[in-house]
This record gives structure tokens, C-alpha cells and sequence, in this order.
């Protein structure tokens, strides 16, 4: 078989290796570890998160120290972010693409071009260790050459290659689906927001400004306190351990605004953990039951409301099969989804999901939207919302259940009925978010989720 070779066929030369054994090259499990859950994310689609667990983790990862496991989620986001780019410049560097088996030698390639071009590594250390890296496994042995090659080559072209316009760093499925969804300049705007890390948002019990100047952020318009990079733990800032906030996406916080006046209505959170909506209805004064299916979720969730100390009933049940005492004034449905509207926080998104998956998705979702219905008493609202960007989890999803449940109806959302949600208004009186909202002159401090949600009401 010929194997690819540099365009300009001079740098297939092997380099010198280590003195030390493989095992003991400081540095290398975690390139090893790196590249091992890249494998599990673009090949086997496996969440990025479930791989960086601290208890149940990939073991290569658990096996890690933990300023090793920091690095690797570093590398991890930075190839999954950038892996367009990543590709087209591989790409570049040879003369022939690399043989459809040799994906394990493409890993090794992501991991130490994301170091290379977007992390603060010494350029030799990628470059080394990912030769020793290709050298120690017997399916990139032969190609150790290539890859010191390849990788020098890059070192060279660094800021050649970082001032180039930036290229679409997503599937070419999800980008027609945006550009079929929201036109090729908006599309165009959510790519490039994907780019940037996204800043971390602080749901405040009271006291936006004060708490914005105490955590070094601004209060966002929607009452959200954004923070471009918090200093230290998040479990370490200023009024942690008091409950006094809790983080959560600006657009994440829209859903249960638009449920409007919910004092003293029972009320139910439907999927609710982490539970941030579940807090955000109990500060507005309903009292609240917040549901879902997994244990291990309402486990986190029944923590985060004790550390917040706020009162809620907590059910662990299958909502296709929960039975209340009697019908809520309201419900609130955050569905599970495609979690395309994540993407700047989570860019493994982009390649574990499908089209395919979304329909999936659409379809749990519509069966989990007909159950909430019935949960509901007549006149009762229920908001349904997630944080995909696509239509067919979104403004299709409320279409389909308005033709196959005749007892609901859409409650538009009126302009100035609540001012924060204006920007995001839909003609139809949903509410649509994207990654490209809420620009800011500093990328880091701009942007948002992506979220749709919609205001339905169940006939009298």
C-alpha cells in the first residue's frame, strides 16, 4: 500500500526517539488518553462528558492525575472545536489523503495539531510526544516520520494557518440544515460564535449589578450575570455555599420567564434537572414538583436545590407514566434533545449527533409533549421548550402538536408582555435563541445557547 507523504516528499524522516522507555515519557499517557476519547467521540459517538466523568469515566482518563485530565479536556475541546480546520490542514500537508484505516493515526494527528495551533504547549513537546506516540502503537509505527513531518511543517506555517479566514468547523449535514433553517449569513454568524469558548451565566436570586461586580461580570438585559472566565472553581466564587446563585445559560432562563405569574400555582418541572428552571419557579413563587427519570439526575437535582434552599416536591418517575394526585395549574417541558444549541459548550455535539438522531429526538420529544398535556388541567399553560437550533425539535415540533391535539392551542407571546424576551420573539410568538445573540464587542462575553420554547395552553 503507499502510504501518504508530505507534498513537498522531504520530511518522512524518521526522528530520533526518546532515551527514556514509552511508558515513562512525562506527558505522554495524556496525549495517549486524548487521543484514545477522541477515538470514542467522532467513532463511536460517545458524549464527551460520560468519557471525562470523574467516577465512571473512560478508564484511560480516570487513570490520569488531575492536572493530566484538565489538559486532556483542554486538547479534547480544542480538536472537537476546530476539527474543520484540523482536517483541511492535514489535508494540505499531504499528497494523498491518509487510507481510510488509519484512523487511529488521524487522532494522534487532531490531538497534537489542537495543541500546536490553539493550547499554550511548547510547540516541540506536541510535536515530540506525538511521535513517540505514533512509535509506541503498532498501527502508527511505520508512519512516525509522517507524523514528525507533518507536524513540523505546521510549526512552521503557525500564523499562516491562525490568520486564514476560519472554514465551517461542523458536519456538512449541520451546516445545511442551518443554512436551510436560518439563511447563509445567520448560519454563517452561529458557526463563528461556535468558535469561541462560551462564558460562564449566573442565575441571581436578587441583585444582578451587585452580584456582577462581586464575580467581575456584567449583568446581561435578561437579568443573567455573565462571566467571560471565573477565577478558580466554580464551587469556590463568592456566594456558593450561601445558594445565593446558580449557573445557567442566559438563554436557558428564558423558558420559565415566559410561564408568566406563577404565584402560589402548583406547578410541575417536567425533566428537570439540574433543576435550574425547578429554582427558577420556586423563586417566582410557585410551589413546584420537579420530575425525572434518572436517578442519578435527581440525585444532582435534590442537591442543587438544597444548596440554594429552595422547597420542592422531587418525584423520580417516567413522565409517559406519572400520575398526579390532581392536574397542575402548569407544567414546564425542557425535552430532551439534540443539544445542537450547546455547541460552543460542547462541540462533541456536532459529531456524535445525525440527522437521523434528530428525528429520533423529534419523535421522543412529541411523545413526552402528548404525556405533559394530559398533566395539565384545562386552561392550564404549558410551556414546551429545548436547546436545539433545529426546526423539526423546535417551531415543526409545535406545529406537529397542534394538529394531532386539538384541546391545545398556542398562547403567543405579545411584544412587551415580557420585555427580556423581546429580542427573540418569533412573528408567531415563540421564542428562538441562537449562538449569535447577544453580541457583545468582546467575543468572549457575546453569544448565547441556542433555545426554542413555545407558550401553549390547554382548552377549558
Amino acid at each position: 500500500m503507499n502510504q501518504p507523504r508530505m507534498r513537498n516528499g522531504s520530511a518522512n524522516r524518521r526522528p530520533s526517539s526518546f532515551a527514556n522507555p514509552t511508558s515513562d515519557i512525562p506527558g505522554l499517557p495524556a496525549r495517549q488518553a486524548a487521543a484514545k476519547l477522541l477515538a470514542a467521540v467522532v467513532d463511536a459517538r460517545t458524549s464527551l462528558d460520560g468519557l471525562t466523568d470523574e467516577e465512571h469515566g473512560h478508564p484511560a482518563y480516570r487513570a490520569l492525575e488531575g492536572r493530566d485530565r484538565a489538559l486532556v479536556r483542554a486538547i479534547l475541546i480544542s480538536a472537537l472545536r476546530f476539527r474543520g480546520t484540523i482536517q483541511a490542514v492535514i489535508s494540505n500537508q499531504l499528497d494523498r489523503p491518509l487510507p481510510g484505516n488509519a484512523l487511529t493515526l488521524s487522532h494522534v494527528l487532531h490531538v497534537a495539531i489542537a495543541q500546536i495551533l490553539y493550547l499554550d504547549v511548547p510547540d516541540r513537546a506536541a510535536v515530540d510526544l506525538a511521535v513517540e506516540q505514533a512509535k509506541a502503537d503498532p498501527r502508527t509505527k511505520r508512519f512516525d516520520g509522517l507524523v514528525n513531518g507533518v507536524l513540523r511543517s505546521i510549526v512552521r506555517r503557525k500564523a499562516q494557518i491562525l490568520g486564514k479566514t476560519p472554514i465551517a468547523n461542523a458536519p456538512d449535514w449541520f451546516v445545511a440544515r442551518l443554512n436551510q433553517a436560518y439563511g447563509e449569513e445567520r448560519a454563517k454568524a452561529i458557526l463563528a460564535a461556535h468558535l469561541t469558548e462560551a462564558p460562564v451565566d449566573f442565575t441571581v436570586k436578587d441583585d444582578p449589578a451587585g452580584w456582577a461586580e462581586k464575580l467581575g461580570g456584567l449583568a446581561l438585559p435578561t437579568g443573567t450575570v455573565r462571566v467571560a472566565r471565573p477565577e478558580g472553581a466554580i464551587a469556590a466564587l463568592a456566594g456558593y455555599e450561601d445558594g445565593a446563585w446558580w449557573v445557567q445559560d442566559a438563554a436557558a432562563a428564558l423558558p420559565a420567564l415566559i410561564m408568566g405569574d406563577v404565584e402560589g400555582k402548583r406547578v410541575a418541572d417536567l425533566c428537570a434537572a439540574p433543576g435550574g428552571k425547578t429554582a427558577q419557579l420556586i423563586q417566582a413563587g410557585a410551589k413546584v414538583t420537579a420530575l425525572d427519570i434518572s436517578r442519578s439526575r435527581i440525585k444532582r437535582l435534590r442537591a442543587n436545590l438544597e444548596r440554594l434552599d429552595l422547597p420542592a416536591e422531587v418525584v423520580e418517575a417516567d413522565l409517559s407514566v406519572y400520575e398526579p394526585a390532581e392536574p397542575f395549574d402548569a407544567v414546564l417541558l425542557d425535552a430532551p434533545c439534540s443539544s445542537t444549541g450547546t455547541v460552543r459548550r460542547h462541540p462533541d455535539v456536532l459529531w456524535t449527533k445525525s440527522p437521523e438522531e434528530i428525528e429520533k429526538l423529534a419523535a421522543v420529544q412529541l411523545r413526552l409533549l402528548k404525556a405533559a398535556v394530559r398533566l395539565v388541567k384545562p386552561g392550564g399553560r404549558i410551556v414546551f421548550s429545548n436547546c436545539s437550533l433545529d426546526p423539526v425539535e423546535g417551531e415543526q415540533m409545535v406545529e406537529r402538536i397542534l394538529l394531532e391535539q386539538p384541546e391545545l392551542e398556542l398562547e403567543p407571546i405579545a411584544p412587551g408582555e415580557i420585555p427580556v424576551v423581546d429580542t427573540f420573539l418569533t412573528p408567531s410568538g415563540t421564542v428562538r435563541t441562537t449562538p449569535a445573540d447577544l453580541p457583545h464587542e468582546d467575543p468572549a462575553l457575546a453569544g448565547m445557547d441556542g433555545f426554542f420554547a413555545a407558550r401553549l395552553r390547554r382548552r377549558g
